[in-house]
């Protein structure tokens, strides 16, 4: 199932994409894709109800494509999981999963403005493999449990101010919690259509250049270790959203002089199964 949400800014409808690229509307029967959605057997429900999606009435087409989940209730992501993203930024690749949280607030739609914040003057790129909670993530066992607990995946765009995250001292959360600083979606695909989650083609234009190619088959920790690592630190609740690390290419990493993001720019991003994105730059 390809879950989405569609409408205004604060009035996205919950809704399913058929493969036909038809948009069924889902709100008489649920809220919204959130956490109570995800806790209460939502995804067991909605399966049941598209065994005859004709009843669902058909959305407007020309909807604003809205974040694939309501406001999460974290934002979790993991720093340096790509091996060779790390070697571009002059660290080393660790040896346990670097987590840090992200303002919830920085979710926004796939296709909406990105801000370059005030004084900002290297803000970057990185497009990411986004894995929801589905379900009640505490001190998993195994990694079978682990990934038991996954709703689905989408598109997350890490945009990282990078004088903020690592020039004014501190941790790194407040050069990634600028407002629109995580695009997300346009779907959320669900875990069973995406079997093998370490083998997903990834990649970002800017401006119509490419600048990042990868696969999420490089990754140095996997999307199982990461929730059953995560669990054991703190509850991961249904809604909740993890954005696994990016592959190399960002901006701070070109040579022999980074590039960042200006007023103007263009951003495309596609993950394999999971859509594609497009964000332009504006300043706040």
């Amino acid at each position: 199932m390809r879950l989405a949400r569609f409408g205004a800014v604060g009035q996205e409808k919950p809704a399913v994409v058929l493969a036909s690229g038809v948009r069924k509307d889902c709100s008489g029967h649920f809220r919204d894709w959130d956490r109570a959605f995800f806790a209460d057997q939502g995804l067991a429900r909605l399966r049941a109800l598209l065994a005859d999606p004709s009843q669902l009435p058909d959305l407007d087409p020309g909807l604003r494509t809205g974040a694939c989940i309501a406001r999460p209730g974290k934002v979790l992501c993991i720093g340096l999981n790509y091996s060779d993203h790390a070697a571009e930024s002059g660290m080393p690749v660790p040896a346990e999963p670097i987590l840090f949280m992200k303002g919830a607030n920085t979710v926004v739609g796939p296709y909406d403005d990105v801000q370059i914040p005030r004084g900002s003057l290297k803000t970057d790129w990185e497009v990411e493999l986004g894995v929801v909670i589905g379900s009640t993530a505490r001190y998993c066992v195994d990694l079978a449990a682990a990934q038991a607990c996954v709703a689905g995946y989408c598109i997350s765009n890490d945009v990282s101010e990078r004088a903020f995250q690592l020039e004014r001292g501190g941790q790194w959360t407040k050069g990634k919690s600028c407002d629109t600083f995580n695009p997300l979606g346009p779907w959320l695909v669900t875990a069973d259509e995406i079997p093998q989650p370490q083998n997903l083609a990834m990649s970002l234009s800017v401006n119509g250049q490419r600048m990042q190619n990868g696969s999420t088959a490089t990754m140095v920790f996997g999307v199982s270790v990461i929730v059953h690592y995560v669990s054991q630190f703190m509850t991961l609740e249904p809604g909740d959203l993890i954005s696994t690390g990016t592959p190399p290419g960002v901006g701070m990493g070109r040579k022999p002089t980074p590039v960042y993001l200006r007023a103007g720019d263009v951003m495309e991003l596609s993950i394999s199964q999971l859509g594609s994105q497009r964000q332009r730059c504006i300043d706040a």
